[in-house]
């Protein structure tokens, strides 16, 4: 039986690093664009990220003083969020329209 020493274990590595550096070669992707818009034409185009709005602290109180005065007690807000609704849009023009005379 042979045994197998150190240096042979480094040989086969070598050639091993050098066949696996021929393959990524030979299937490596093309070589990017020379002029910007070229470049830019390849890039996938990712939909816009979500613009986080900050509330001040203005605004925390006075959601909070009308949460207060809508439930008759100081209540502790855990959580504000926009949420994103056409209601209140629709309901102004409900009341502009009901207030305007027919005849």
């Amino acid at each position: 039986m042979a045994t197998i020493t150190v240096m042979d274990l480094e040989t086969q590595i070598a050639e091993l690093t050098r066949r696996l550096v021929e393959l990524e070669a030979r299937n490596a992707p093309p070589a990017p664009a020379t002029t910007p818009q070229a470049a830019l034409a390849t890039i996938p185009q990712a939909a816009p990220a979500p613009v986080l709005e900050s509330i001040t602290e203005e605004e925390v109180l006075a959601i909070s003083a009308a949460v207060a005065a809508f439930l008759g007690v100081r209540a502790h807000i855990r959580q504000i969020r926009l949420v994103s609704t056409n209601a209140w849009a629709q309901q102004g023009r409900v009341s502009i329209q009901a207030s305007h005379r027919l005849g």
